[in-house]
This record gives C-alpha cells, structure tokens and sequence, in this order.
C-alpha cells in the first residue's frame, strides 16, 4: 500500500506560493527633523498608494545637504539593486523638500537635483506656508515668522510637529491655493516667489487620485 504522507508531501513540494510584484518605492527627504517628516509619513498612511511604498528622511539640514544625502541614497539603491538583481531595489521616484528662507546654496541644490534625477518640492519662505493654505488664503508676501505666527490662530497648537488631523479637512483648498499662487508668480514673471510652495505637487503624486499628474524630471520650485 502507498504511503499517503508520502504523496502529500509530494503534493505539497510542487506547490507554489502565490507571487506577488513588490511595491516600487518613492524617497522623500526633508530639511527638517519633525514637521515635514510627520506631515508626509501622515498623508502617505492616509492616503495609502497601493502602487507604491513612500520612505520619508527627515532632519537633513541647508537644501543642499538635503539633496546631497537624497543623491547618496538613490546611489546606494541602485548599486545594491544591481548586486542583488532586484530593479525593486531602487526607488521609482526621489524628492526633497526644503525651505528658501535664508539658506545658503539654494542655486547649488538645484543644479545637483537636476543632474541626478532628483525633484524638488521647495516652499518660500517656509514649509508653514503649505500648513498655513489649508486653512486660509496666503495674504501675500511674508516671512516665515508671519507664517508660523498666522498658522497659530489656525492650529493653536502647532510646535513644530504635526498632527494631521489639522489639516484633512483642508487639504484640497490647500492644492487650489498653492496652484493659484504659482500660477500668479508664474503670470509675473516671478516664477518661485515668496509666497510659493511646490509641496502639492509631491503630495498629488502620493494620493492614488486619478487626478493626480505625473511628473518626471521636474524641478517643483516654490
């Protein structure tokens, strides 16, 4: 008589386990250590792409230090997805998010950005800017002292960190205003004027909305 354990085992060791494609993965790296960080590991787990996997690095300092540790990262995700085989391995986008303010280098990180892949998501003066348009229009130029004292009357208790449950509800005039606010420092001939921000453009990649625009290659200036 046959074993039947042994047929089985037979049965099971032909089996093969459902594949699945891994998830491509997009890189967001951010000048500073809490607010932006938290705001996009937030909005990514809300608004959760089934097509792509977002890594958020925060606390990286000046914009061209920024762009230097995003360009070290996508190097090191190449050079390893080669060793192992693994196109997974790499990231299907790279982005970085800092402020104009009165940081040095800003010229320099661009450059850097745009001859290695990179995108630019940047805010002027401030990354409080893109908080401050969910809930009200931008009154026009300010310093990023105005903008975070603005933010205040909104979200009274904002410190540097985040909680997005502030801004859900906002986050679709937030887009509105900010398109609007390029589109008028674009029609003066001002492109990335203060007050502009470019972050709506990396969120709209992360929201699965199919009216989200694909961007390749672009250098998001705010």
């Amino acid at each position: 008589m046959a074993n039947s354990s042994g047929r089985n085992r037979e049965r099971q060791s032909g089996r093969r386990a459902p594949f699945r494609d891994p998830k491509p993965k997009m890189l967001v790296v951010c000048e500073g250590a809490n607010t932006e960080k938290e705001y996009f590991e937030q909005f990514a787990k809300l608004h959760r792409n089934s097509l792509v996997d977002v890594i958020v690095e925060g606390g990286k300092g000046v914009p061209l230090t920024v762009v230097r540790a995003a360009k070290e990262r996508k190097e090191k995700a190449i050079s390893e997805a080669k060793r192992k085989d693994d196109e997974f391995l790499t990231y299907q986008s790279v982005w970085c998010v800092f402020d104009v303010d009165d940081h040095p280098n800003v010229p320099e990180a661009r450059i850097m950005a745009a001859d290695n892949g990179i995108e630019l998501a940047i805010s002027n003066p401030c990354f409080e800017l893109w908080l401050l348009l969910h809930h009200r229009h931008c009154p026009g130029e300010l310093h990023r002292h105005k903008a975070q004292t603005m933010l205040k009357d909104h979200v009274t208790s904002y410190d540097k960190h985040v909680n997005f449950d502030d801004y859900k509800d906002g986050y679709e005039k937030a887009v509105q205003r900010a398109k609007s606010l390029d589109q008028l420092a674009e029609s003066m001939g001002e492109p990335g004027r203060n007050p502009t921000t470019g972050v709506y453009v990396l969120t709209e990649m992360i929201s699965p909305s199919p009216t989200s625009p694909t961007v390749t290659g672009r250098d998001t200036i705010s």
